[in-house]
């Protein structure tokens, strides 16, 4: 454990960042599920509505270093794919 006062702060703050972290990667993943599942169903509407949701979340998670910018990038490509794929 940290004995010197910067670095028992320095170990407060990364508790709080892992917490906040760990929301928004769960976020993420929930709307990153969802979208599969409704493109697994076939409803390329429903598809089309929850592919905002989740690049929404993707892109934010991104600009706040929670997920790399190219790996959220990647993953909005597939998945936007995957819908056209659903709705052709």
């Amino acid at each position: 454990m940290a004995n010197h006062k910067s670095a028992k702060k320095r170990a407060r703050q990364a508790l709080k960042r892992r917490a906040r972290n760990r929301g928004v990667r769960s976020e993420v993943r929930t709307t990153v599920k969802a979208l599969r599942d409704s493109i697994q169903s076939g409803d390329a509407a429903e598809a089309q509505t929850r592919l905002r949701a989740a690049e929404r979340n993707l892109r934010k998670a991104a600009t706040k270093g929670v997920i790399k910018r190219e790996t959220a990038s990647r993953q909005v490509s597939r998945l936007a794919k995957a819908v056209a794929r659903v709705g052709a």
